[in-house]
């Protein structure tokens, strides 16, 4: 209930945790050694200026060393600018970049069912 409901607000700066996952890949995971899976999930708030810097990281940093990257927005309204900026990501990326909706709670366990269900090598 808590997780669905409660209406914190606050700073969102999505690229400072883009940022510390792009610092531990490379300081422990050589992308060479690892097969690397990124699942970030959000109530898709961030600044709106970030959620350009946010598209730029993942496409310039994180993508060419990532097998899949998954992004799960879990709200009841309508997307916003992060939601948007991915978009574009899962264009250039479309099968290493997933995209969806979480709306309530029943939603949570086909959605990541879908998401990490096993797929054929290319």
């Amino acid at each position: 209930e808590e997780f669905f409901y409660s209406r914190e607000t606050g700073g969102t700066i999505v690229s400072s945790a883009l940022t510390l996952v792009d610092e531990i890949i490379t300081d422990r995971y050589p992308p060479g050694q690892w097969n690397l899976y990124v699942a970030q999930a959000s109530d898709g708030d961030n600044w709106d200026d970030d959620s350009i810097t946010c598209r730029e990281q993942l496409v310039k940093s994180l993508m060419p060393r990532l097998q899949y990257y998954t992004y799960v927005e879990i709200t009841p309204h309508a997307h916003q600018a992060l939601w948007e900026e991915y978009e574009s990501v899962a264009d250039e990326f479309p099968d290493r970049f997933a995209m969806r909706q979480i709306v309530e709670a029943g939603d949570i366990y086909p959605v990541f069912r879908e998401l990490f269900k096993r797929r054929t090598a290319h």
